[in-house]
C-alpha cells in the first residue's frame, strides 16, 4: 500500500457540478452544493454568517413565529443549530434523485487516494476497472448461464431457495473481482480511498458516484421540509427560554409566557416530519421482483 495520499485530479472528466474538464476535486464543492465539512461546526464566539438559501430558512423562521409584531427571543446562532439540523436529517435521507458522479484518472503505483468532504461524506459507490484477465458477462459464460437458466425454471437448481440465489450472487461477484476487470475499494477514516489492486499505469479512471444536496436544484417540497422542521427546532429552543419563568409581572398584571405549549408543539410537529420524511420523501428499501 502507498504511504502517502494522492490528491486525485479529474483532468479532462470534470464532474457533475462543472464543467467538462474545468474542475479538479480539489478545487472546492460545485455552486449551491451544501458544504458538510461546515454543518455543526459553530461555535457560541464565532461570526455566524448564512448564506442565501440559509437567509430564506431564517426568514421563515422567524416570520412563523410572529416576527416583527411579536418580539422573538433567539440569536443568529441558535437559528443556524436549527437549520443545520434540518439540513443534516434531509441530506441523511435524501432520495436517489440526489445522485452526483466524478471520475479522475490514477497514478501509477499509489492505491491511496483522498477525497474532499462533500464527496466522501456521501459516498455511494466507487467504479474501477483494473488491468488484469477479462472475462464478460455475456452469452456462453457460466455466469450468464446460471442466471438464465434459474429464471426459466428449467430443474436446473431444483429447490433453489432465494437465499441460495443471493449467496450465488455474492459468489459471482467475488469471482468478477479476482478474474474480471472490476476492483475493490475501501474507506479509511472518512478520507481516503484505498483502490485494490494498486495501478500499475497512470490514467485509468475511478468513477465517484455520491449523494449531494444542491439548493440550486433541491425540489420545492424538500426545502419547505427543511423550513419547517427549522421552524419546529426554533420552537423548542423558544419554548426552553420562555418556558424558564411561568409569567413577567407588569403594571397591567403581568404576562403568561408560552415556553411549556412551544416545547410540546415543538416535539409533536418533529415527530410528524421525521414520519414524513421517511414515509414520503425517504427512497424505500430495494428489492426487484421478476
Amino acid at each position: 500500500m502507498s504511504t502517502a495520499a494522492y490528491v486525485p485530479r479529474l483532468m479532462g472528466f470534470g464532474d457533475t457540478g462543472a464543467d467538462y474538464g474545468g474542475r479538479n476535486l480539489a478545487d472546492g464543492i460545485p455552486k449551491g452544493e451544501v458544504d458538510t465539512s461546515k454543518l455543526n461546526t459553530g461555535t457560541l464566539g464565532g461570526l455566524v454568517e448564512f448564506n442565501n438559501f440559509e437567509t430564506t430558512i431564517k426568514d421563515y423562521v422567524f416570520a412563523r413565529l410572529g416576527f416583527p409584531i411579536v418580539r422573538v427571543e433567539l440569536t443568529d446562532f441558535m437559528v443556524k443549530i436549527c437549520i443545520d439540523e434540518s439540513i443534516n436529517k434531509l441530506s441523511y435521507h435524501a432520495p436517489t434523485w440526489m445522485t452526483n458522479f466524478a471520475a479522475f484518472e490514477t497514478a501509477a503505483g499509489v492505491n491511496l487516494y483522498e477525497l474532499p468532504p462533500h464527496i466522501m461524506n456521501n459516498l455511494t459507490y466507487i467504479v474501477y476497472k483494473k488491468t488484469l484477465l477479462s472475462i464478460q458477462s455475456m452469452a456462453g459464460t457460466l455466469e450468464f448461464d446460471f442466471f438464465i437458466k434459474y429464471f426459466q425454471d428449467n430443474f436446473l437448481f431444483n429447490d433453489f431457495q432465494i437465499g441460495d440465489f443471493f449467496l450465488l450472487q455474492q459468489r459471482l461477484e467475488m469471482i468478477r473481482k479476482i478474474l474480471g476487470q472490476e476492483g475493490s475499494f475501501n474507506v479509511l477514516n472518512n478520507k481516503y480511498i484505498n483502490i485494490t489492486p494498486t495501478p500499475v499505469i497512470n490514467g485509468q479512471v475511478v468513477i465517484l458516484e455520491y449523494r449531494a444536496l444542491n439548493t440550486d436544484t433541491i425540489h420545492p417540497y424538500y426545502r419547505n421540509w427543511i423550513q419547517r422542521y427549522s421552524w419546529a427546532c426554533a420552537k423548542e429552543t423558544l419554548g426552553q427560554i420562555r418556558g424558564k419563568y411561568a409569567s413577567l409581572p407588569s403594571p397591567g398584571g403581568g404576562a403568561v409566557l408560552n415556553g411549556e405549549s412551544l416545547i410540546q408543539q415543538a416535539y409533536q410537529e418533529k415527530e410528524q416530519l421525521v414520519t414524513e420524511l421517511i414515509s414520503e420523501i425517504e427512497e424505500p428499501p430495494v428489492f426487484t421482483t421478476m
